[in-house]
């Protein structure tokens, strides 16, 4: 990990934020609406691209706290949490699982490590430091 002031609040808020998304997977899709055809016809075409964006958002939020060198642990991680989605997803009669959904969030993890490559890794470092000098300014 990354010389953070904050270690444990950056790894408290990665923790929930793997929860919201799990939770938020496990949910109907359509639970909030009464007429669903329309939204399920949209979410049926949307759906690869949720994941692709899901993931992306998780590689480079979690790349901005480890080095580069840790970066497969974070790929094999979030394939590892890919696979859990998709299992509990299985158990689940309203949600269904798909190897197609596992190869949308390995896509979205391989471009959001892409990008933390080309210059968002240790964006929590450089926000920290950013917070203190705004603090010491004060």
């Amino acid at each position: 990990m990354l010389p953070l002031r904050h270690t444990q609040r950056w790894r408290a808020a990665g923790f929930l934020l793997l929860v919201v998304v799990l939770v938020a997977t496990l949910m109907p899709a359509v639970w909030f609406l009464e007429d669903t055809r329309d939204l399920v016809t949209w979410f049926m075409g949307v759906d690869k691209w949720l994941h692709v964006g899901t993931f992306l958002f998780l590689a480079v939020w979690f790349a901005g706290q480890y080095e580069r060198r840790a970066y497969w642990r974070i790929a094999v991680g979030l394939v590892m949490f890919g696979i859990l989605i998709e299992l509990c997803q299985r158990m689940i009669s309203y949600r269904s699982a798909e190897w197609y959904d596992l190869a949308a969030d390995v896509a979205g993890i391989l471009a959001g490590l892409l990008v933390a490559r080309l210059g968002m890794g240790g964006w929590s470092l450089r926000a920290e430091t950013w917070f203190a000098e705004r603090r010491a300014g004060d």
